[in-house]
This record gives C-alpha cells, sequence and structure tokens, in this order.
C-alpha cells in the first residue's frame, strides 16, 4: 500500500486527485491533506480518506477544522509552517498542488524522502527550478510533471533522446478573450476574466489563462523542468484544448499529445506511472471532432509571453521577482485596483525595475527566493499604487 499526500487538496487538481484516489482506496494510506479555507471540503476529504492528518494554510481557520473533524482521530493543523511540517512526514508520493509561490517550502521539504513529487504546482519551477531539481537528485527523489502540458511533453520524451529535440510546442485555449477584439480588453471584468470556455478550474488560474499569464509561467517551466532552450519554446493558441503539447525532432517528426480538456489524465499519468492505467475520461472521437483549429498568439494582446522570454534570458531570481509580481498584480485586479492590461505593465515594472540588482545572477536558495517574492510585492504594490492616482 502506498503512503501519499495531497497537498492542495481541495482545489480543482488537488479535487481531481482525490476522485481518482477514492477509486482504488485499497491502493493507498491517505498521511496528509491541506488545503486553504474551504474548511468543509478538507474535513469532508479527510473523513472519506480517513487521513492521518489535516490541515489548513490559515491559522484562523484552525479552529474550524478542529471541530469539523472533532471524534474522528484524525489529527489538525493550522498555518503555513504546519502546512511544511505536514510534509515532513514520510510518504511515497505527494502532490503539490498548492496554487502559487506557497507551493515551494512543502515541495522542497517532501522531496528529502526520496519519493515521488507530482508537481501541479508550476511556481516551483519558475521561481526556484535549479533549487528543485538540484533537492530532487540529492534525495534519490523523482519529479513528475502534472500541468496537462508539461505531463504531454513529458510522454512524448519517453524513449526519446533530449539531444533530438528540435522545438516544444506548448498550446493554450486563449482564455475567456480570445475572440474579444483587443481594444475591448481594457474593459474586461473579473466576472468575465474568471469564466474559462473549455477548463473549470480556481478563479486565479482561469484569469491567469485569460491573460496567458498562465502558459507564460509554463515556457518558463518547461525550460527549468526539461533544459530546452529558450527559443526552441513555442506556445500556440489552440481553442479546442485538445492537443496539450508537441514534441518536434530533428528529423522533423512531431509528437503530439491528445486527449479530452480532464486534468484526471495528467493527474493519473504522474499517480500510475510507469504503468498505465485505466482512467474516467472521455474518449475522443475524432470524426466527430472533425476539425482542429491553431493560430499563433498575438504578444500584443499577450505581453505576458514576451516577460516570460525576458525571464527565461535573464535567469536567476527573475522567476522569482515575475511570479510575485504576477501574483500581486492579480490580487490588484481581483480587487478592483487596477485594470486588466494593466497586469502585465505592473510586472514589467517590476523586472526593470529589480533587474539592476543582480536577479540574473543570483544564487537560488529558499531564502533568497523568498527575499525576492517579499520584495517584488512590495514594488509591484507601489506601481498599482501609481496607476490608481
Amino acid at each position: 500500500m502506498r503512503r501519499i499526500s495531497i497537498f492542495g487538496s481541495t482545489g480543482s487538481i488537488g479535487c481531481n486527485t482525490v476522485d481518482l484516489v477514492q477509486r482504488s482506496p485499497e491502493e493507498y494510506s491517505v498521511v496528509a491533506l491541506t488545503g486553504g479555507r474551504n474548511v468543509a471540503k478538507l474535513a469532508e476529504q479527510a473523513k472519506a480518506l480517513g487521513a492521518e492528518i489535516a490541515v489548513t494554510a490559515f491559522e484562523e481557520c484552525g479552529d474550524a477544522l478542529k471541530d469539523a473533524l472533532a471524534g474522528t482521530g484524525i489529527e489538525t493543523a493550522a498555518g503555513e509552517a504546519a502546512v511544511v511540517a505536514a510534509a515532513e512526514r514520510p510518504v511515497d508520493w505527494v502532490m503539490s498542488a498548492i496554487v502559487g509561490a506557497a507551493g515551494l517550502p512543502p515541495g522542497l521539504k517532501a522531496l528529502e524522502h526520496g519519493g515521488t513529487l507530482a508537481l501541479a504546482n508550476k511556481e516551483s519551477l519558475v521561481t526556484a527550478g535549479p533549487l528543485l531539481l538540484e533537492t530532487a537528485e540529492a534525495h534519490g527523489a523523482r519529479v513528475l510533471p502534472v500541468d496537462s502540458e508539461h505531463s504531454a511533453v513529458f510522454q512524448g520524451l519517453v524513449g526519446e533522446d533530449i539531444d533530438a529535440v528540435e522545438r516544444v510546442i506548448i498550446t493554450a485555449s486563449g482564455g475567456a478573450f480570445r475572440d474579444w477584439p483587443i481594444e475591448r480588453l481594457k474593459e474586461a471584468t473579473v466576472a468575465q476574466a474568471s469564466s474559462h470556455p473549455n477548463w473549470a478550474m480556481g478563479q486565479r488560474i482561469t484569469i491567469d489563462s485569460a491573460s496567458l499569464f498562465n502558459k507564460a509561467l509554463e515556457l518558463i517551466e518547461t525550460h527549468q523542468f526539461f533544459g530546452v532552450d529558450p527559443e526552441r519554446i513555442e506556445a500556440l493558441i489552440h481553442p479546442e484544448s485538445l492537443i496539450h503539447a508537441m514534441v518536434g525532432f530533428r528529423d522533423g517528426a512531431l509528437m503530439a499529445h491528445v486527449g479530452p480538456p480532464d486534468m484526471r489524465h495528467a493527474i493519473g499519468y504522474a499517480l500510475h506511472w510507469p504503468e498505465r492505467r485505466d482512467l474516467p475520461v472521455a474518449r475522443l472521437d475524432f470524426a466527430e471532432i472533425g476539425s482542429m483549429t491553431f493560430q499563433a498568439p498575438d504578444e500584443a494582446r499577450y505581453p505576458a509571453l514576451a516577460l516570460a522570454r525576458e525571464v527565461m534570458r535573464q535567469g536567476g531570481l527573475t522567476g522569482a521577482a515575475f511570479n510575485a509580481a504576477k501574483e500581486a498584480a492579480l490580487d490588484g485586479f481581483i480587487g478592483g485596483r487596477i485594470g486588466f492590461l494593466d497586469m502585465a505593465g505592473v510586472v514589467a515594472d517590476v523586472i526593470e525595475k529589480m533587474s539592476g540588482e543582480g536577479l540574473g545572477k543570483a544564487a537560488i536558495t529558499l531564502d533568497s527566493v523568498r527575499h525576492t517574492d517579499q520584495m517584488a510585492r512590495r514594488w509591484a504594490d507601489e506601481f498599482i499604487e501609481e496607476r490608481q492616482r
């Protein structure tokens, strides 16, 4: 029986992971579940899976979680430190699905057990890719990608020589505003940006999809995880979201991963790797689909993509600054402080401001990542305030 933990269990990735685990309960012993403010869902999952401990990242939610699990024998804890402490419990497999930079510390701690880290937290690679992968190597652990695009690339490389890769193409749906006239984007509301045409995801990642900041993170993630040169990584708008990624080789061949827009495929692949198991996902009927469409992304509409290339060019801690500024700008948009188009401007201002501080050459440690994160958020808040004046 495999011991597993799920970090971020109440989000969309976490809930889909719970769904798959519940289908084969005899195979898994669930150690830790962590979540945010949705204490009712976290308690429900903990009872259903018989978890050893349930942790909310918010200290003020600790009493509610404790009350919800009273009499079950399930331990509870609260706060960011408690999330990291939960990662200290040895397991064979961990789902890292915490949203944002907060996913890095528990992910690093989990790798120390030498098991498998199923990584849905793309920010870990964006902010500290070399640190994460070096930690895995030092402890004999394995990192498996769970983003649908990177799982697709990973699967396309099975049995292949990475040196034969000529290009990697990751696809994007184009998000909620892919058909909007560009001049209308300045009027986009939070509610409009929070509705995805293809995927059922949380609000923050859905808005990131509308701005293609999500894809910008994935460009950087591709570079960090697979070691592919930035100029060989492409983004492609594919509204149907059926092809998740393509790997091109030097002989001109393209390996495409095709499947329905259902995250249980990528999660299940990481959960059962190196085996393939039956999964409860739709089977595609190509005759019914009929056709698929593609278009190059317009970087005037999606400036986040150009910012991602600048991050890859500079390297070092630039990814940590980029991610923190992006999260702060997203908070500003959701809070009504700035408009949809202002988010990219805020991030660009932060990168420009901090680039003179040696970010590209700085050593990547957990402390340096945290410091850069804090500084970038402060600068982002200042630039947001400037736009409000």
